[in-house]
């Protein structure tokens, strides 16, 4: 990334050599990109992460679907994360900037107590009104896997209109999404999940699925995103993909096994603890549990004091934790919700840290249940 942060500096879209050079990285990552999604240079939209990606997804199908005029409808899984969520719900209350769009009709489909979509459910949400359905591939807080492939069979013969979408942000790191996602129009991901910089990510947008813009300017990324290319921030993306690609196997075994120990020696040494989901089902660097009668707030401030850095649900704009709408939506008591805390593993994870990480846990949870 260095070079195209000072040396080629260059506005890709310009016509002048240095202009050329950033615009060489550019296209050179583009199709980097493209041959490990499953997608050809011309489905690749660089963005400026996963939340402008999804909400170019949702919004930009609403959109182009507007055109045609007529009352439309989404689904969604009711887990999906907020930067699909609530563009959907703006767009439905009339609030999202989706031009044309009049009556909308938002369906939150329910999931089991894994946190998996049920097919059923999704089957009897769609109809011949139906323009998009988004699932994520992986859940970002309890890692809950998705079975896009029976997902797309359903909307493909029940919303023959419909677009569907996949979230792959959380799991573009272990998952193969050039196989595992074809049956999707739009794909999602975001480099920093990967390892890669924050503020840079892409939407594939497969043909002949067709998207408008949310973002009006200059017409770059071929009209359907403007704004001046982050160089440096598509050559990491580019780089943090290839990069996780190669690797992917054997991580995925070293950091399941890093996650299992984990697992295994707080369940065993923290009395009434839970997991959230089976860990056949999720991501392997995904470590989600429940520690009932802990308030999981004041057992981040004590892991933070401890060098262990977790998370919860999502926070309010007070800073306040809720429940998460994840583990209520998979039917978790509000009050078992306020004790779940997520453990994510990554490339960086050794045995040393889960080992330390263990300890303080099971310290923490020990002394505020004393």
């Amino acid at each position: 990334m260095a070079p195209f942060g000072s040396e080629i500096f260059a506005n890709a879209s310009g016509a002048h050599a240095g202009a050329r050079a950033a615009r060489r990285a550019v296209e050179e990552s583009r199709e980097v990109v493209a041959s490990l999604l499953g997608a050809r240079p011309s489905d690749i939209v660089f963005t400026s992460g996963g939340t402008e990606a999804d909400h170019l997804a949702v919004l930009g199908t609403l959109a182009a679907a507007a055109r045609h005029g007529g009352p439309i409808a989404a689904a969604c899984s009711r887990v999906e994360h907020a930067a699909v969520l609530e563009p959907l719900r703006a767009a439905a209350r009339g609030l999202a900037a989706v031009h044309g769009v009049g009556t909308l009709r938002v369906e939150e489909v329910a999931v089991s107590a894994e946190g998996v979509i049920d097919l059923d459910a999704l089957g009897e949400a769609l109809g011949e009104d139906t323009v998009l359905v988004s699932v994520m591939r992986a859940n970002n807080e309890v890692g809950t896997l998705q079975p896009l492939d029976a997902v797309a069979r359903v909307v493909r013969s029940r919303a023959p209109r419909a677009v569907l979408h996949t979230d792959a942000v959380q799991a573009a790191a272990y998952v193969d999404l050039a196989t595992s996602t074809a049956g999707c129009d739009l794909v999602s991901i975001s480099a920093h999940k990967l390892g890669g910089p924050k503020g840079a990510g892409a939407l594939v947008v497969r043909e002949p699925c067709r998207i408008a813009p949310v973002l009006h300017g200059g017409g770059q990324e071929h009209e359907r995103r403007s704004g001046t290319h982050d160089v440096a921030g598509i050559v990491g993306l580019a780089t943090a993909l290839g990069a996780a690609a190669k690797t992917r196997d054997d991580e995925c075994a070293r950091v399941g096994a890093l996650r299992d120990r984990l697992a295994d020696t707080l369940l065993a040494s923290v009395p009434d603890t839970a997991q959230s989901a089976p860990r056949d089902a999720v991501l392997p660097s995904h470590c989600h549990l429940r520690f009932s009668g802990v308030d999981q707030e004041e057992l981040l401030v004590m892991l933070d004091r401890g060098g262990v850095y977790a998370s919860a649900g999502s926070s309010c704009a007070s800073g306040a934790i809720e429940p998460s709408h994840v583990l209520l939506a998979m039917g978790v008591d509000p009050r078992e919700a306020r004790s779940a805390v997520r453990f994510t593993l990554g490339h960086t994870t050794t045995v040393e840290e889960i080992d330390l990480a263990a300890g303080v846990v099971a310290e923490a949870v020990g002394g505020l249940r004393s």
